[in-house]
């Protein structure tokens, strides 16, 4: 008989079981093992169940990993529980099998499933199935992490971002099925979009990709429609992991998830919604987007706590870590749920300029506020309240407090050689020093910006707390994985803001401080890019059309510098604006693989081709750019 541990939180929520000793596959645990498909004479016909979304196993550990599925019934009228069976072996025929399991799947959880196997070797592969009456899912493949005393001499991952369903096309997502030596793989954010139709989706799309109908969906000022409930978030995941590729990917290696906005809302922070600059609070709307995460992600409820019967929209925690043996600690952070709003309120940008708040609270101002922001007003912010000109007992935070003393406890604690940071949103420094643009002469142009303050560059206070607990604790090899931005970027992160609002003449390169760690971006698999967004948002200020005039000047602009004569605009020259930046490719699609061992962390972006003829190209991979960073340094080597 097998042996099995099985603990339920929840009727079919979540499962752990004991992986038991090998039985042969003709019998035993709990009951016959299935046959083939269409075998024997009982039980409901072949094609009774439907496996469309494949399966995927995650949180990978050294003696455990989850694994999930979502089944349904052929007859859509039959929405009722479904029995299946969970099957695990370290071979690809199950002729043994550790694992012989019964499981339920529940409408209440639309028809998902997740089961943690506990007691498995560690750095070992193994294959999953699972089996509903005589229909059998796809066989997946998965690996735990290596033993706390592993002497492997090397890690590989992948890590990836920004899978907009609605533009462009997935081929990224093509090449990644096709590595074969990865370890696992990371997701760090915007796993779907929550919108439908919005301005930034706008353009092509390869024909794989039919347009997505929302059930109910909560209609926007642009025209578009943003998801609203559980059916809405739902339709979303069920829609995006149709998509075969991402099926392979999921079915071949072991996934770590964390969310950014769109999982959600766009630029959110807590439960609020930015559609509007009125930031409305929209707890039952929160709360059904982490419901459909769970049910979506092969996530381990020993790390991610949820809780459906809690009414706050904080019901859920997502943060957690993951070690790789002796050479890599995997820090995963939630830079959403806890985050204070932005330091500059929306609704001040038109109210400056004469719309009463009433007014105001109804505008989507992003310009301003989120991006093109001005520095002294945003460090300003850092310390006062702009709305209420009250002090602020704290500045605004992305991490939140618990979460912060942990991210500190964890990277101080940490024994491995390697601290990666699966982190959200960019850290390096990116700013727009206007002060003696030629083009610039209205006077409140002539100043320092930041591109983007709804990433890290926005809460410049709480990033420079994090990066001198690195320094003043010597804690070394930090780097970040990163996504958002929808470019491939790598920089330099100190632990100083190198900017005095008292002295606004003041250079601000070099920058000020020391490097406490390097920050990886990877683009989106298939968001519009960050120049894309640059060229829009320039349409409204003349000021900035020459330095998003076409990608070469603006790479030159923000990191590369402009030698003299190169540009009309520039005759003198210019030097780069963000020279911490060391790499940038603002106008891409991609993903990001890394090789890690004990002397070196070796980084490859992957660039793919752009739609041809409006289908996806059929050699997807365009240009792969290596980058090399040396244990203990902080300063990466471009190829």
């Amino acid at each position: 008989m097998q042996r099995r541990q099985l603990l339920r939180r929840g009727a079919a929520f979540f499962s752990v079981i004991a992986a038991g000793p090998l039985i042969t596959a003709c019998g035993g645990g709990n009951g016959k093992v299935p046959q083939p498909p269409g075998s024997g004479d009982s039980g409901p016909p072949l094609g009774t169940h439907v496996f469309s979304l494949g399966v995927a196993s995650g949180d990978p550990r050294a003696d455990s990993v989850v694994l999930w599925t979502r089944v349904e019934r052929s007859n859509p009228g039959n929405n009722g529980d479904i029995p299946l069976r969970l099957q695990v072996s370290t071979s690809a025929d199950f002729d043994t099998l550790l694992v012989n399991q019964n499981l339920v799947a529940t409408q209440v959880y639309d028809h998902t499933v997740r089961a943690k196997i506990t007691g498995l070797q560690p750095d070992t592969r193994y294959h999953y199935r699972f089996v509903a009456g005589r229909d059998i899912s796809a066989i997946g493949l998965t690996k735990t992490a290596p033993a706390a005393s592993s002497t492997r001499e090397q890690l590989r991952f992948a890590w990836f971002t920004c899978q907009d369903w609605s533009v462009n096309h997935w081929g990224a997502l093509d090449l990644l099925a096709a590595e074969d030596d990865l370890d696992f793989t990371v997701h760090v954010g915007d796993y779907i979009y929550e919108t439908v139709g919005a301005a930034f989706q706008a353009g092509q799309v390869e024909p794989a990709h039919a347009p997505i109908k929302l059930p109910n969906g909560m209609p926007l000022a642009d025209g578009s429609v943003a998801a609203l409930t559980l059916d809405d978030y739902r339709t979303l995941y069920r829609t995006y992991r149709s998509d075969k590729r991402l099926q392979e990917v999921h079915r071949k290696f072991p996934f770590i998830a964390i969310w950014d906005d769109h999982e959600f809302s766009d630029d959110c922070w807590q439960d609020h919604q930015t559609y509007n600059n009125a930031n409305q609070q929209q707890t039952g709307r929160r709360r059904a987007a982490n419901q459909a995460w769970f049910e979506y992600m092969p996530v381990d409820m020993g790390d991610v706590s949820f809780d459906l019967n809690d009414q706050r929209y904080d019901n859920i925690r997502i943060y957690r870590d993951f070690q790789f043996g002796p050479l890599m600690h995997l820090v995963m952070t939630d830079q959403r749920l806890y985050r204070d709003d932005h330091a500059i309120p929306e609704a001040l940008v038109p109210m400056a300029q004469g719309a009463t708040l009433e007014q105001a609270m109804q505008m989507d101002t992003s310009v301003g506020a989120r991006y093109f922001t001005p520095l002294p007003m945003l460090l300003l912010g850092q310390s006062v309240n702009l709305m209420t000109q009250q002090p602020r007992t704290s500045a605004p935070s992305i991490l939140g407090k618990t979460q912060t003393q942990w991210w500190k406890d964890t990277m101080r604690q940490s024994t491995s050689t390697w601290k990666v940071w699966g982190n959200e949103l960019s850290l390096s420094r990116m700013w727009a020093d206007l002060r003696n643009h030629p083009a610039v002469t209205t006077p409140e142009l002539k100043q320092v910006f930041a591109i983007n303050a709804d990433c890290w560059d926005g809460y410049p206070a709480h990033r420079t707390e994090l990066m001198q607990h690195l320094t003043q604790n010597n804690i070394r090899n930090v780097v970040a994985i990163t996504g958002d931005l929808h470019a491939f970027q790598c920089g330099i992160v100190r632990d100083q803001i190198g900017y005095d609002p008292r002295q606004p003449d003041a250079p601000v390169n070099p920058p000020a401080g020391q490097p406490a760690m390097v920050d990886f971006v990877a683009a989106g698999i298939s968001s519009n890019s960050f120049f894309s967004y640059l060229q829009s948002a320039a349409q409204a200020m003349p000021a900035l059309q020459p330095l998003v005039a076409d990608q070469p000047t603006f790479e030159a602009f923000m990191w590369r510098g402009i030698p003299a004569g190169a540009h009309p605009a520039f005759p003198q020259g210019a030097p780069g604006n963000n020279p911490d930046m060391l790499y940038g490719d603002h106008h891409a699609q991609g993903y990001a693989t890394a090789t890690i061992t004990t002397s070196q962390m070796q980084v490859h972006f992957h660039k793919v081709r752009s739609l041809e003829g409006g289908q996806a190209p059929a050699s997807p991979l365009l240009q792969t750019t290596r980058i090399t960073l040396a244990a203990g340094s902080t300063t990466p080597v471009i190829g």
